[in-house]
C-alpha cells in the first residue's frame, strides 16, 4: 500500500482586517478584513496561488524526467466566481515557459503539468480549469 501524504496548516485570527496561517517555518498574512487588503492575498487569491504552484512545482518535478529545458516559467491565472451560492465556477491560465524545445516537447509538457497536479486535478474535478501553454 502506498502511504498517504499529509498536510497541516494553522491559521488564526489577528484582527478583524487580519489572520495569519503558518506551515513550517512559513507565516503567510490572510487578507480576511471586509474592506480587503491590498497587502495580502484574500481567499480567492489564495485558491489561484495554490493552482500556480502546484503547476510551478509540477514543472520543477517532470522537466528533469522529460530533459526538458527552460530558463523560466510564468503562471497567470484569472479565476471566475459567482455570489449565490458563492463558489468557484472556472478558472483559465496561461503557463508561459522560456525555452527552445519544440512545440510536441512543450505540449508533452503541458499534458505532464496536468496529469500529475494535486491541486490541478483536484480542482479540474470541482469547477473548470482550462488554459494553455505558451512559448516566450
Amino acid at each position: 500500500m502506498i502511504p498517504l501524504l499529509e498536510y497541516s496548516v494553522t491559521a488564526r485570527r489577528i484582527s478583524p482586517d487580519e489572520s495569519r496561517a503558518n506551515c513550517k517555518e512559513s507565516e503567510l498574512i490572510l487578507d480576511t478584513a471586509l474592506a480587503g487588503r491590498r497587502d495580502a492575498f484574500n481567499p480567492a487569491e489564495l485558491f489561484l496561488a495554490s493552482i500556480a504552484a502546484c503547476m510551478l512545482k509540477g514543472i520543477e518535478r517532470v522537466a528533469p524526467m522529460l530533459q526538458f529545458s527552460f530558463r523560466g516559467v510564468t503562471v497567470r491565472l484569472h479565476g471566475i466566481r459567482q455570489d449565490k451560492p458563492p463558489k468557484m465556477l472556472r478558472v483559465d491560465y496561461e503557463i508561459t515557459v522560456e525555452t527552445d524545445e519544440p512545440d510536441r516537447r512543450l505540449e508533452l509538457l503541458h499534458e505532464n503539468i496536468r496529469k500529475f497536479g494535486t491541486i490541478s486535478n483536484t480542482v479540474a474535478a470541482a469547477c473548470i480549469l482550462e488554459g494553455k501553454i505558451i512559448r516566450k
